[in-house]
């Protein structure tokens, strides 16, 4: 079996967050080609309990090294000094490119795969192997939107973060085989900003595992009977779930519950920070910190809601609603790379008024076929498998074969 490198700047299991879910299935499709060596670093001291079964799942060498976020913080700092971005001394650690120098010179690795870019720091000095980046979403405009929504001198530090770090996607993408991205719009957007790199640059979107996230399953409702929930859920110290959970309790909630009295909102997630911690004083909205399953939640929620104003990329959040039969209210930017038609399988709003008119119309029973639409959708366009294939092409050195609207309707 072909050996092959896998660096994840977060350890990619269980596939319980966002980014994790994404590079949990990368590595399950990968380990049924490659034997693959895994360098990842721990920034949650619970994830050390899942060292054993990654190492199982990957079939080769495991590295994990701890990341304290207090301390990668200051180091980050660096940056401002040698005109890095940030992010790249937040994961720069010594031992891990010990680690990578000596897997590469004693290992028979022809091919690596390097998820979000601040692992590719690890590989730019090694070029006889090829080298395919996946940097899942455009991360410096998401510092570009960070930017506006904070003050001086904070906004300085985000708008010099958006500025370097494009930089660095661009220098990355010249510098390995391929670069792919959460979306064909992602990738699109990428290849408008950066019209050097358009041949080496690919979308391939998220899946769902839909036999996990189906509305068959029987859970126990995790609501007392006499409530409506409105369920959100994501993990609740990164900064644009924050953002999303605070603006819908504070400007869109009031009205719904003045409207549906039994209407609660659930902010269903780990490590919720102060700021989330504090709207549970509002009336009628719940926080619940970390839960063992958030399946529960989703099928006796009335509605699911995905009310970003800052996003990059495919909300697994939304997709795992689709997939669980839920109607599912959201924003632009929560919609953006799903395909997904507004008003018959998902509800789409672009202001509060309309967030609030949409949620209202579901805990309303107004869109009793909408939960329905929404799982053939996921069912029929989001296999993880059928996206997979294109890294698997990217790594073999070949160009992924354009798929129609029908099989690859996701990575848009």
């Amino acid at each position: 079996m072909d050996e092959l490198l896998y660096l994840v700047h977060r350890i990619p299991y269980p596939p319980n967050k966002g980014d994790k879910i994404r590079s949990f299935h990368l590595l399950k499709h990968l380990a049924q080609s490659y034997k693959v060596h895994v360098g990842a670093f721990i920034d949650d001291a619970g994830d050390w309990q899942y060292a054993q079964a990654l190492a199982k799942l990957a079939g080769g060498e495991v590295k994990l090294l701890p990341l304290n976020p207090r301390l990668a913080t200051l180091k980050s700092a660096i940056g401002l000094l040698t005109g890095e971005p940030l992010s790249v001394p937040y994961y720069r650690d010594r031992r891990m490119q010990a680690w990578v120098d000596a897997m590469l010179a004693t290992k028979p690795i022809a091919r690596a795969l390097v998820y979000s870019s601040s692992m590719a720091q690890y590989l730019m000095q090694h070029h006889t192997i090829q080298r395919v980046i996946d940097f899942v979403d455009i991360d410096s405009d998401k510092w570009r939107q960070y930017a506006g929504k904070k003050s001086w001198p904070m906004s300085w530090v985000y708008q010099r973060e958006a500025r370097t770090l494009f930089d660095y996607e661009r220098r990355v993408t010249h510098e390995f085989a391929a670069a792919a991205f959460v979306s064909d719009a992602e990738a699109a957007l990428f290849k408008k900003l950066a019209p050097d790199c358009t041949d080496k640059v690919f979308g391939f979107s998220n899946g769902v595992d839909t036999d996990y996230f189906s509305p068959g399953h029987a859970f126990a409702s995790p609501y007392p009977m006499d409530e409506r929930a409105i369920v959100f859920t994501g993990a609740m110290d990164y900064w644009a779930n924050v953002d999303a959970v605070t603006w819908f309790a504070r400007e869109i909630f009031p009205g719904i519950k003045r409207a549906h009295p039994a209407a609660h909102f659930y902010i269903v997630g780990s490590r919720p920070t102060a700021e989330v911690q504090a709207l549970a004083h509002a009336n009628g909205v719940r926080v619940t910190g970390a839960v063992p399953d958030t399946r529960p939640y989703m099928a006796h929620a009335a509605v699911a809601v995905a009310p970003l104003r800052i996003a990059r990329g495919i909300q697994n959040k939304v997709l795992e609603a689709m997939a669980m039969a839920k109607p599912t209210v959201v924003s632009e930017q929560a919609l953006e790379g799903i395909e997904a038609t507004p008003g018959k399988e998902i509800l789409l709003a672009t202001d509060a008024a309309a967030f609030a008119a949409q949620v209202n119309y579901a805990i309303a029973g107004q869109a009793p076929e909408m939960g329905a639409a929404a799982r053939e959708r996921v069912v029929s366009d989001y296999s993880w498998a059928g996206h997979l294939r294109i890294v698997e092409q990217l790594l073999r050195g070949s160009a992924p074969v354009a798929m129609d609207a029908s099989a690859h309707a996701h990575a848009a």
